[in-house]
């Protein structure tokens, strides 16, 4: 249904494109050829062509809902020209106004077709089992209760909970957890994301337009620039114009006793450039933010957004990867130096499939360039660690229950503990049945997020850290990344307080975050950007902008973009109004027709709309 709908749109699109150009030839061999010399003039091609349809639409919308906008006085200006016999400046208002509308549709169109390229998320087949084996069917086709099999490496087609297998699904796309997360039975998984290791059976729950990556889909659905609140004041605008309109067209009229003022009148105050003024900007900022990762659900977002004074980050997930690497190697053991254990316990985990094993063993080989040493024996452990043999000595690896489990003695270890306080989890090891120490791995921060904070600091907002992590943990990212303010130990509540503080002192709040608890924050905000490709689907519903592709280094350009967009809307609004102002004088002066004065006032529209075509090739500020 969906590619229908696209070819039709782009059938219009290019039937519209063919009316203009078959219109502006007949206008050309209108203005070229001398009256009299055709039997009609070749400017009824323009009227029929691009005239009819605003009649159409003024005359549906006025009877049907008694709408009065700018397609009413447009079409009263065409009639009226008509009228007086001013066949070329009929056509060339309806030619003209055709041509904005197009440009605009332009606009859109970009604008929705890079959306829609950011989220090919879909996924495609499932695996169906059946009583007498399984089959592959598109993955519309899945009913609730159908029991599937999702094989490693395979996108998870529906919503549902798991019946048989262990897993580790990674589920960056629609879940708080970036880490790939250990699943089995009784666990729920969600259609997007991707099985890593592990086949396992489950019980489709949520299909077709209820599943998540459908309803992240339906973000890009409602990105519509028509429910900013400043289109609507032009709307409102548009239909005192009408009236304003009328009543200066009949009055001078009734004072000059010439009609072709008053007519001219009518086609000069057509709010064209008023009413497009700020949808095409919005558009083409929707349309520039969307190929820099962002979905912007309503243009007011970013109308809101260029009036923030503060910009706060939730810290997992946000301003870090939730993607473990080593952070600390702790030997205990006066027989083994750091480095030596180091290495055991990356030969331990060489085999593991788990993803903090998988990340020790990445980060072996990432800061020795060396392969770890080989196992014998391996043997995974669910919920517990790992057990292996090592160039001769028996290791275990994991939490401090496999240890206790296995009869190894703790001692107590002030080191460990300085680094659960910063946030790291712990990887103990014994070796040969002796505790021997741990290896700690920590968070990663993004690369780039001292460079973000600067940018934004540069565009004129101060950022603020809030996270549900201790004091510790907070302070130290914060250092790192030169936040000087920031709120630890945070309930959802707690960030709640803190943006209903922060707003009512005068400052708009723009909340930055991926999982659950954040989203009573970015409700809150004066806007809320979710992390989209980590951050949970709640989390992406509650908020105003979703970011994609998780790349927070494009942040102080949506900054920059939302309060270029609103200095273009005002610009295009205080040109528009300029320009209709001076033409009225001169119309009412009878210092232009009205083939002049739709010439003047509707070149003023398309002007407009390539005003704020610009907005779609602002760059990021390196």
């Amino acid at each position: 249904m969906k590619k229908i709908e696209a070819l039709l749109e782009w059938g219009g699109m290019k039937r519209d494109i063919a009316f203009l150009i078959l219109s502006g030839i007949a206008l050309v061999v209108s203005l070229a050829v001398p009256d009299g010399l055709l039997p009609v003039d070749p400017a009824w091609v323009a009227i029929v062509l691009c005239g009819v349809p605003i009649l159409l639409e003024a005359a549906v919308g006025l009877i049907t809902a008694f709408d009065i906008k700018a397609d009413v006085l447009v079409s009263m200006a065409l009639v009226a020209s008509v009228a007086i016999g001013e066949i070329f400046a009929a056509g060339e208002v309806a030619f003209i106004m055709q041509l904005g509308a197009l440009l605009e549709e332009i606009t859109v169109a970009r604008a929705q077709a890079g959306i829609r390229h950011l989220v090919k998320l879909t996924p495609r087949t499932a695996r169906r089992l059946l009583p007498g084996g399984e089959e592959v069917i598109p993955a519309q086709q899945v009913q609730v209760g159908d029991r599937l099999r999702v094989l490693p490496g395979e996108t998870i087609p529906v919503d549902g909970v798991i019946l048989q297998g262990q897993t580790s699904v990674n589920q960056a796309v629609m879940t708080g957890e970036s880490l790939p997360v250990d699943l089995g039975p009784g666990d729920q998984v969600s259609s997007g994301t991707v099985n890593q290791f592990g086949s396992f059976d489950m019980e489709a729950q949520r299909v077709g337009e209820d599943s998540s990556i459908q309803r992240m889909i339906r973000l890009v659905e409602s990105a519509d620039a028509g429910k900013a609140k400043i289109v609507r004041l032009a709307d409102r605008w548009a239909t005192w114009i009408v009236v304003t309109a009328l009543t200066a067209a009949v009055l001078t009229w009734i004072f000059t006793g010439q009609i072709i003022r008053a007519v001219t009148i009518l086609v000069v105050f057509c709010p064209c450039a008023l009413v497009l003024a700020t949808p095409t900007a919005i558009m083409a900022a929707i349309g520039n933010a969307t190929r820099h990762g962002f979905l912007v659900r309503e243009g007011d977002a970013l109308e809101r957004l260029a009036k923030v004074k503060r910009v706060a980050f939730d810290k997992t997930g946000t301003l870090t990867y939730g993607k473990p690497q080593v952070s600390g190697v702790e030997s205990l053991s006066k027989t083994w130096t750091d480095q030596e254990l180091y290495a055991l316990a990356a030969g331990a985990e060489s085999r593991s499939e788990h993803p903090l094993g998988k990340a020790l063993v990445a980060c072996y080989r990432e800061s020795t360039g060396q392969t770890p040493p080989a196992c014998e024996k391996f043997a995974m452990l669910p919920g517990r660690g790992v057990q292996a043999q090592v160039e001769g000595h028996t290791l275990l690896a994991g939490n401090r229950a496999l240890l206790e489990e296995a009869g190894v003695a703790l001692p107590t270890w002030p080191q460990a503990e300085g680094w659960l306080e910063r946030g790291s989890t712990l990887i103990y090891l014994s070796v040969d049945g002796e505790a021997a120490g741990f290896l700690a791995l920590s968070d990663a921060p993004r690369p780039d997020g001292a460079k973000v904070i600067r940018a934004i600091q540069e565009a004129g907002a101060q950022p603020v850290l809030l996270t549900g992590d201790h004091a510790a943990a907070a302070k130290t990212l914060a250092g790192e990344l030169g936040i000087s303010r920031f709120q630890a130990d945070c309930l959802p509540q707690d960030k709640l307080n803190w943006i209903d503080a922060s707003q009512q002192e005068g400052g708009g709040v723009c909340m930055v975050g991926d999982g659950i608890n954040d989203a009573p924050a970015l409700k809150r905000a004066m806007v809320g950007v979710a992390m989209g490709g980590v951050g949970s689907d709640i989390a992406v519903e509650a908020a105003d902008i979703a970011l994609v592709n998780d790349d927070i280094g494009q942040l102080p350009h949506l900054l920059r973009l939302s309060r270029k967009m609103m200095r273009t809307i005002k610009a295009n609004m205080t040109f528009s109004m300029a320009l209709n102002f001076l033409a009225i004088v001169l119309a009412i002066r009878g210092d232009i027709d009205p083939v002049v004065g739709a010439l003047v006032h509707n070149a003023g529209s398309v002007l407009v709309i390539l005003n704020s075509a610009r907005l779609l090739g602002m760059r990021t500020k390196e």
